[in-house]
C-alpha cells in the first residue's frame, strides 16, 4: 500500500472524507453563531415570571410580574425563577440538538459537538 502523509497508507476516499468534516465544522460554527442570536421565551406561575435565553443556554432576562412579589412568600418567587429559567434552559438545549441533528444527518458521534 502506498504511503501517504508521515507514513500513514493512503486511504481511498480520505481527501474527500477530510473536506466533509472540515465543511461541517465550518457549517456547525455558523450555527452556533445563530444560536446565540436566538431567543426562546418560558414562563411559570401563569405568565407571572418569564425567563428569556439564547440557543447557547445563556439567561438573556428574567421578568417578574410586580403582582407576584410577596415579601412574605419569597419562597414562591424564587421556585417560578427557578421554574421559568429552567424551562428556558431546556428549550434552547432541544434547539440546539434538533439544529445539529439536522446538520449531521442525527449521527451521534460522542465528543462531536
Amino acid at each position: 500500500m502506498a504511503k501517504g502523509f508521515g507514513g500513514m497508507p493512503n486511504i481511498p476516499g480520505m481527501g474527500n472524507m477530510m473536506k466533509q468534516v472540515q465543511k461541517m465544522a465550518e457549517e456547525t460554527q455558523r450555527i452556533e453563531e445563530e444560536l446565540g442570536n436566538e431567543r426562546i421565551e418560558a414562563t411559570s406561575g401563569g405568565g407571572m415570571v418569564t425567563a428569556v435565553a439564547n440557543g447557547k443556554q445563556e439567561i438573556l432576562e428574567i421578568k417578574i410580574d410586580a403582582q407576584v412579589v410577596d415579601p412574605d412568600d419569597v419562597e414562591m418567587l424564587q421556585d417560578l425563577v427557578v421554574s421559568a429559567v429552567r424551562e428556558a434552559l431546556e428549550k434552547s438545549v432541544e434547539m440546539k440538538q434538533s439544529r445539529l441533528e439536522a446538520l449531521t444527518g442525527g449521527l451521534n458521534i460522542p465528543g462531536l459537538f
